[in-house]
C-alpha cells in the first residue's frame, strides 16, 4: 500500500511539473506581443469595442483559441483576420502569448 501511495504521489508530482514546463514565459510572451496589441491593446485591454479583452483571460483557453485559429478550426466574425494572425506561431509562442496575457489583471 505504501508503494501505491509513493507511486501516486510521483505521478502527480511529475504531472504538475510538466504543467509548469509547458506554461510558457511570460516575458516571451510580452515581447511578441506587439502585433496583437494592435487590435487587444498593450495592456490586453482592446482597443475598440468589436475586439475581446485577453487581459486576465484563462490560460488554458487562449492556449486551444489560438491553436484553433492557427489551424483553421475556429470560425466566427474575426477568423479571417486571427488565422492569418495566427498562422506563424509556433506552439511555444502560442503558450508563451497565453501565459503573457493571462497573467495580466483586468482593469
Amino acid at each position: 500500500m505504501k508503494n501505491m501511495s509513493r507511486i501516486a504521489l510521483m505521478t502527480l508530482i511529475g504531472l504538475n511539473a510538466q504543467a509548469v514546463i509547458a506554461e510558457g514565459d511570460i516575458s516571451a510572451g510580452k515581447a511578441g506581443s506587439a502585433i496583437c496589441a494592435t487590435c487587444h491593446g498593450a495592456n490586453g485591454i482592446a482597443t475598440m469595442p468589436i475586439y475581446p479583452n485577453l487581459a486576465g483571460q484563462n490560460y488554458e483557453y487562449l492556449v486551444s483559441a489560438l491553436t484553433a485559429y492557427r489551424d483553421k478550426q475556429r470560425h466566427g466574425q474575426m477568423a479571417m483576420i486571427m488565422q492569418m494572425q495566427a498562422s506563424n506561431l509556433s506552439d511555444e509562442d502560442i503558450r508563451n502569448l497565453s501565459a503573457f496575457y493571462s497573467s495580466l489583471k483586468p482593469e
